[in-house]
């Protein structure tokens, strides 16, 4: 008789396992080794003591209130475990990625990248960007033990010997260091093998609050959503004047500089590896142009094809998936415009949704939190959020989303007069961010950019929105065409496709059957 499994945040039965489109297989795992990493960290408690007050300079580790298990904060990707300090009543959170979320038993290393690459998205906006309302980092460690922080937290010495040392370098010219200077404990304590980042609290208040708390209810008052566009067309404004030279992932490197020398690190690329699936993009990769990124993306997308074991449902769907990727490669030098495909180049927040964002009672905004896959990218991929009407990434409908999506791009265009850059645009100045975010949907490059980043979406946001763009009319001759351009012999890669499916849903019918044992 079949039974009921544990996921992270539900339960299910194989009647629904088997409709997922996802690997379940996989995902039954999580639920075991969510609580074998709790319950570690639940144990070594007195690490995070010492932890906690080694970035803050505190005399003393008992001065550090860990929180109950219960009180804890985990989404998909990291642990947030709250601290108090006493007597003052202040709290940190010591923040943990998930190692059965990022594929670290596929790629090791990948928590340590993810640690180093937040904490460069957080030095990257203090340095360049410092009236973007942040959350204070006080410094974060590796699972390797190398730890920095934040210099204003350093012993007096260490924070006078670090000042005159950065005048020196600013006076002769040299690059500076960042603000996280290395710094290992006096005890060389890492009981927890795991990176971390030590943050500030941000408080939700009854004058503060994550935007999805109220975003819903109150999406259709007009007043509050322009609050809202306005205060996020400053921040998206203030972010793209600073230009960045190439595609990638900023870093704080060993010895605390701020480099730009890591693969743009996405969502999507540690949750394939999270599901064994290979990326081939090393973490050294950055790219000086969009076609070369582009191209290394797809191919991704390739590698979720060949290597997920249930990524198609039976021929029909295999022919559909192959034409759409097919699709997708031969159309991508038609959706870029060639004078902007190298550069600019713009720090860009991907994870920008509503629970990342902290507003006042009238929307305004007041924090943006979890910098995690922050990069920098073709500015051409900068899009107003999709999240404008409530609906997915792949439900959204272009009739529904535009009127929203053009009240945003007014805010965007305000902004820019209030800031002057109008004034100073001329004939030979680059075009606005908002020209070219507009261009972008004219043209259907949202659209492309929108399935580029979506492994699951890519498919519908294809069929929906870019396909027609090439071919409205002559649906059956593309899906008879396409797929034998993806690849040579697609007979025998779709017959181990079907194979794989029908061995997946072997071993998922097994894994929802009762033990006899039990």
């Amino acid at each position: 008789m079949p039974i009921t499994r544990k996921l992270l945040r539900r339960e299910i039965r194989y009647e629904s396992a088997k409709e997922e489109e996802t690997n379940i297989l996989h995902k039954l795992e999580y639920y075991d080794k969510q609580l074998e990493f709790f319950s570690h960290l639940h144990n070594h408690q007195s690490w995070i003591q010492n932890t906690v007050a080694h970035h803050l300079n505190l005399n003393s580790p008992n001065l550090c209130h860990v929180s109950n298990i219960e009180d804890w904060l985990h989404g998909s990707f990291n642990v947030c475990v709250p601290v108090t300090i006493r007597p003052k009543g202040i709290r940190v959170i010591l923040r943990l990625p998930l190692p059965y979320r990022v594929g670290e038993d596929f790629m090791p290393g990948n928590g340590d990248e993810k640690v180093r690459c937040e904490a460069g998205s957080y030095a990257w906006l203090q340095t360049n960007c410092p009236d973007v309302p942040i959350p204070e980092l006080y410094g974060f460690a590796l699972s390797t033990g190398e730890t920095f922080t934040c210099v204003e937290n350093l012993p007096p010495l260490c924070r006078w010997f670090h000042s005159v040392w950065r005048l020196a370098y600013a006076w002769l010219g040299i690059p500076i260091p960042s603000r996280y200077v290395p710094h290992r404990p006096a005890r060389n304590e890492h009981a927890v093998t795991s990176s971390y980042l030590l943050l500030e609290y941000i408080e939700p208040t009854t004058r503060r609050s994550m935007l999805s708390n109220t975003w819903a209810d109150a999406r259709s008052d007009s007043k509050r959503r322009a609050n809202l566009f306005h205060g996020l067309a400053r921040i998206l404004l203030r972010i793209s004047q600073t230009p960045v030279p190439k595609i990638g992932s900023f870093i704080i490197d060993p010895k605390g500089y701020l480099v730009l020398a890591n693969r743009p690190l996405s969502m999507e690329i540690q949750q394939l590896e999270n599901e064994h699936i290979p990326t081939g993009i090393p973490r050294d990769y950055t790219y000086s142009t969009v076609d070369s990124y582009v191209t290394d993306i797809l191919d991704y997308h390739d590698s979720r094809f060949r290597h997920q074991p249930n990524a198609i449902n039976d021929l029909g769907d295999c022919v559909f998936q192959l034409a759409s990727l097919a699709g997708m490669r031969t159309v991508s030098k038609s959706i870029f415009q060639k004078g902007l495909r190298r550069g600019p180049f713009v720090f860009s927040l991907t994870d920008l949704h509503q629970s990342n964002i902290f507003v006042d009672t009238d929307w305004n905004v007041t924090c943006l939190v979890d910098l995690e896959w922050a990069c920098a990218l073709p500015v051409e991929m900068v899009r107003p959020p999709y999240w404008l009407t409530n609906m997915g990434v792949d439900e959204l409908v272009a009739s529904e989303y535009d009127p929203v999506r053009t009240e945003f791009m007014d805010a965007l265009v305000a902004e820019e007069k209030a800031i002057a850059v109008t004034a100073r645009h001329s004939n030979n100045s680059p075009p606005l961010l908002s020209e070219i975010m507009q261009k972008a949907w004219a043209t259907g490059t949202f659209w492309y950019t929108l399935a580029l980043f979506s492994p699951s979406g890519l498919f519908m946001i294809f069929k929906q929105h870019v396909r027609p763009l090439f071919c409205k009319d002559q649906v059956e001759e593309f899906h008879t065409v396409m797929p034998f351009l993806w690849d040579r012999d697609i007979g025998r890669i779709a017959a181990e496709k079907l194979s794989d499916k029908k061995e997946y849903d072997r071993q998922l019918q097994q894994a929802f059957e009762a033990d006899p044992q039990a």
